[in-house]
């Protein structure tokens, strides 16, 4: 039977044989469903790798899931930076202006990691298992039908060839021997082999009627579940939306919670300002009992004076990275003392 089919399908190819022609609209039906599941596995493969950019994350994933083992709960990036950011202020001190700075970013990116983690979640079940269902389970039934009618067509084929071939056969048989030229014997020998030709004739032609009938029914089969395609487009839209949804909801959680983040940072001590006072009055109180409050608060650029001793104090306005060893790297809001020459030395 196998032999049978691969003589037929090459047969097909060089133009050798007779091909059963599918009509137009089930031949729509077959490139929309092709179009569909090479779209559907490209979106869904994509969609992996957004969810989960780690190539090994997905892989230990893939054996759980085969294994029927439950994954464990895995730990975002955002949070375990947010774990290394708490850990970190309780070494340098929940007190001082780094270590309370390090607590609330840290607080903030350990909520963004459990807002990520709930995404990846609900996406997961919304719009990933709906994909991968189709491709296992709907499409694999579609291929495997497919096959089958393509069997049942290369059958159909080889039976019209047996009958073309057994009624051509038929017909030489059938030709009248001339009795001057012929003797008695073969032409026994002859009324003999077309009686044999059309019991062949006979018996291709129930074949090829059994087999047109296993085609159609098969046809019939394979065009419903190709038809079902347009329920599998209304699934997978609504899918969509919901992981837009899902999307949406977790943008806008990332949103509010660093808008929030950035409220409590503008609630707290300017640390660089605080620093470079402390610093300055330091200094001055080695030669000074007392100490003015205002000089423990943020220097503003306008009451910035140039001193007559040749130094001043002066403000830095935007960050700067040093481009090379002869510069300074600044930061925005830093506090610096600027020696001006003298004018002798201009």
């Amino acid at each position: 039977m196998i032999i049978r089919d691969v003589i037929m399908y090459t047969e097909e190819k060089l133009g050798q044989a007779e091909r059963t022609e599918l009509d137009a609209h089930f031949e729509n039906l077959m490139s929309r469903a092709d179009c569909t599941k090479h779209w559907t596995e490209k979106i869904y493969r994509q969609t992996e790798y957004l969810l989960q950019p780690n190539p090994s994350a997905r892989i230990e994933e893939f054996l759980y899931e085969k294994l029927d083992m439950k994954a464990p709960s895995r730990v975002t990036n955002a949070e375990l930076l947010g774990q290394h950011m708490e850990d970190a202020a309780k070494e340098f001190g929940p007190g001082t202006p780094y270590g309370s700075t390090l607590l609330k970013v840290g607080d903030c990116e350990r909520r963004l990691g459990a807002a990520e983690r709930e995404f990846i979640q609900t996406s997961a079940i919304s719009f990933l298992n709906p994909l991968r269902n189709f491709l296992e389970g709907d499409w694999r039934t579609i291929s495997r039908e497919r096959r089958l009618l393509e069997n049942l067509r290369l059958d159909l084929d080889a039976c019209k060839a047996r009958v073309k071939k057994a009624k051509a056969a038929e017909a030489k048989a059938a030709v009248a021997p001339d009795f001057q030229e012929t003797r008695p014997r073969n032409y026994v020998l002859s009324a003999s082999a077309s009686a044999l030709w059309t019991e062949e004739v006979e018996k291709a032609e129930q074949d090829l009627r059994l087999a047109q009938t296993e085609f159609d029914r098969q046809a019939e089969v394979t065009r419903l579940l190709l038809e079902g395609i347009s329920s599998t487009h209304v699934n997978h839209l609504r899918c969509l939306h919901e992981f837009v949804e899902a999307q949406a909801a977790y943008y806008k959680q990332g949103h509010l919670h660093m808008l929030e983040l950035q409220k409590e940072l503008g609630r707290l001590p300017n640390a660089f300002a605080l620093n470079s006072t402390h610093s300055v009055a330091a200094a001055a109180g080695a030669s000074e009992a007392t100490e003015s409050p205002v000089e423990t608060e943020t220097l503003k650029i306008e009451e910035v004076q140039a001193p007559a001793t040749g130094t001043r104090k002066v403000k830095v306005l935007y960050d700067y990275d040093a481009a090379d060893s002869s510069e300074l790297s600044l930061l925005a809001d830093e506090v610096r003392i600027s020696h001006q020459p003298a004018a002798d030395d201009l």
